[in-house]
């Protein structure tokens, strides 16, 4: 009797757009996804970061392309997807932080916040899976949320507002797109060292506080993330929808 096969991880012939792909976990994606066969699209803002790191994916011979875009700005999200063939794979990673006391949040942090994280989020997301509706992909959209959207966290509170709402976003989407096949997970990762989170870990008494609430104890690192990027993406993932992968060294165990 023959053994059952592991179900491949391989992503050969899939086209995957990744948002905020010019750095820290969005390049690490890309990278990921370009590594195991996907044509990647890396969208961003800076036009100069996300080039070099098309040509880096090309010098290993990965198959990418740039594409300089404000996930913001709405209208053209929808101009450049509707433009493009349908996408297999998403990661919805963009995203932005303002640490500050809740009694001094302003009205311009919270809309920053909340524009990018979740409104962003959400119609990037809305734009794609409707191409893969169209086309009957069984697609992957992966959110990039965080453990702060399993917990609360000191001087986060837009943050982890939004990011609990990625969560509720992530299982009421894969309810709704179940129908068509298309699967959404997302993946809460820990403090991941990035150049956006670098600045952080000049303050020693909050670094030695997220180090101590890391079971593990250490910061992440973007490598760490890519295989979970890279399996629910994947046919190894193939049953797995509406859930968390939470990558934080333990520290929402306790």
């Amino acid at each position: 009797m023959p053994l059952p096969r592991t179900p491949s991880f391989r992503l050969d012939g899939r086209r995957a757009l990744v948002t905020g792909a010019g750095r820290g976990i969005g390049l690490a994606a890309a990278a990921a996804l370009a590594q195991t066969g996907a044509h990647v699209v890396l969208a961003a803002r800076t036009a100069a970061e996300i080039q070099a790191a098309v040509e880096d994916i090309r010098a290993e011979g990965g198959s990418a392309e740039p594409l300089v875009l404000d996930v913001t700005d709405l209208r053209a999200v929808r101009a450049a997807i509707d433009e493009r063939s349908p996408f297999d794979i998403l990661v919805n990673n963009a995203g932005t932080n303002r640490p500050r006391p809740f009694l001094d949040v302003t009205e311009d942090d919270y809309d920053s916040i909340t524009t990018l994280n979740q409104r962003a989020a959400f119609f990037v997301a809305q734009a794609v899976a409707r191409r893969m509706a169209e086309a009957h992909i069984k697609g992957s959209i992966i959110h990039i949320s965080s453990q702060m959207g399993h917990v609360g966290g000191q001087r986060r509170t837009v943050y982890c507002m939004t990011k609990h709402g990625i969560e509720g976003l992530t299982k009421a989407m894969a309810i709704d797109l179940a129908p068509f096949g298309i699967r959404v997970n997302s993946i809460g990762p820990t403090f991941i060292d990035t150049p956006l989170t670098r600045p952080f870990w000049n303050d020693k008494a909050f670094h030695d506080d997220v180090i101590s609430r890391i079971k593990l104890g250490r910061l992440g690192t973007v490598e760490d993330l890519m295989g979970a990027v890279i399996f629910l993406a994947s046919d190894a993932a193939a049953l797995i929808t509406g859930t968390a992968l939470v990558v934080d060294g333990g520290w929402t165990a306790e």
